[in-house]
């Protein structure tokens, strides 16, 4: 297999990941210990924010009333494909039970857990979509308690944006905070200002909220540990180099820290797509185009292969988060390709409508985490537990079996709670 990086990303900036998981664990730990003063006192240091931390009913009505008619049309739209979509996967999965053996019985219960923490990014952009994905999914589950919390901001009467504490609202979520980064995470997962302690953590945030996520880990269950969100695009001679120019460089604006692939079997496409991809990120706004331009110059990689399967296999080693196909031959890729957060197959589908509105989450593992585990659905917030059932038919050969294996592996205690039941039910 062939491979020629016709542009190549730089190297990694060198990792930092000591010394923040240091302060985030130092901070976590000064949390729990002094809970809502710190959290209060962190609010106002680092985000500048001197109102209500628990978002009040009166503000969120008063929120919904500032939001346009359309937009919330259109918040609708995906919620429903969202919400929809989530109850398709609840019912991949259902509660079974079958007797193995005669007087043996065994199932599964689907059992949702009962209190979700939901963290829905602030800062440069108002993440609408993170407050759908999150909330909708854990509601569609099933969860008893679903909280979110949110970096407030200075412009926004409550702290968080109208538009997100609208769809917050709209989507089901029990309460609101208007608290963000570790302090927010925190308040979460220790039960922080009247909430119950989270038992799953979930949603995308800054490397400092992805850090409290993972040292929180074991105690609460989470989605993922995120890292920066990447995207790869395929294509052949078939796809239109403007379009998939504007597909790597519509991600790229997501920071100067987001990698984006090409790889193609087409030289003269990928030479195009060298060409518009800076074309394409300077007709952005700023800060979007300073982003785009940092994200493309620094770490957008074009790879050149010598047919589909070495695309494939390339796009099966890197894992991307996003990958979208724009070739020929569509199915044949679907069966093929097996790492992937999420799959976006043809050129009328756009990562863009994955992220906002299409129904598919856009919670995604990233870094290469792909090829391990999938994204955030509705099976996270339900636990699938069993369960057996024995009558004295199945007891013969039960017990004799499992006193015998457990001899053994010389757990003498475990034969003989076996041993009673035969001495007991069988004489």
């Amino acid at each position: 297999m062939t491979l020629t990086y016709l542009k190549r990303g730089a190297a990694p900036a060198p990792d930092h990941a000591e010394s923040l998981s240091g302060s985030v664990a130092a901070l976590l730990a000064e949390l729990e210990t002094g809970r809502e003063a710190v959290a209060l006192r962190l609010s106002h240091e680092l985000d500048h924010w001197q109102g209500d931390i628990v978002v009040s009913d009166q503000a969120i009505a008063e929120a919904c009333t500032r939001v346009p008619q359309q937009l919330k049309d259109d918040i609708a739209y995906a919620h429903e494909n969202i919400s929809r979509f989530a109850e398709a996967q609840r019912d991949s999965i259902r509660e079974t039970e079958v007797e193995l053996r005669p007087g043996l019985t065994a199932g599964q219960r689907l059992i949702p857990v009962n209190a979700a923490g939901c963290y829905v990014p602030g800062g440069r952009y108002s993440h609408i979509a993170s407050a759908m994905m999150t909330v909708t999914t854990a509601r569609v589950a099933g969860v008893r308690h679903i909280a979110a919390v949110s970096p407030p901001r200075a412009d926004a009467p409550a702290g968080i944006p109208d538009a997100i504490l609208y769809t917050l609202h709209h989507c089901g979520a029990d309460r609101i905070l208007a608290l963000g980064g570790i302090q927010g995470v925190a308040a979460l997962a220790f039960g922080l200002f009247g909430l119950p302690p989270a038992d799953i953590l979930v949603g995308p945030g800054n490397q400092y909220v992805a850090e409290a996520k993972r040292l929180l880990y074991g105690r609460v269950g989470i989605d993922m540990v995120a890292g920066p969100t990447d995207s790869m695009v395929i294509a052949d001679a078939t796809a239109d180099p403007v379009i998939v120019a504007w597909d790597l460089i519509g991600q790229a604006e997501h920071g100067t820290n987001s990698p984006v692939w090409l790889v193609t079997d087409s030289p003269a496409l990928a030479a195009e797509v060298a060409r518009l991809a800076p074309l394409c990120a300077a007709e952005l706004p700023e800060p979007n185009r300073t982003a785009a331009e940092g994200a493309w110059t620094a770490l957008g990689e074009i790879i050149l292969c010598d047919g589909p399967e070495a695309m494939a296999a390339t796009a099966d080693r890197i894992a991307p988060e996003h990958l979208h196909v724009q070739a020929a031959n569509l199915d044949w890729w679907k069966a093929r390709l097996s790492a992937y957060g999420s799959l976006f197959l043809g050129a009328e589908s756009t990562v863009a409508f994955g992220d906002k509105a299409a129904g598919t989450n856009h919670v995604l593992p990233t870094s290469g985490a792909a090829r391990y585990t999938g994204g955030l659905s509705v099976h996270k917030f339900l636990k699938t537990v069993t369960w057996q059932r024995v009558t004295v038919e199945a007891l013969p050969r039960l017990a004799a079996v499992t006193a015998s294996i457990s001899r053994y592996e010389g757990m003498e205690g475990h034969a003989r709670t076996a041993d009673i039941r035969l001495e007991k039910f069988l004489r």
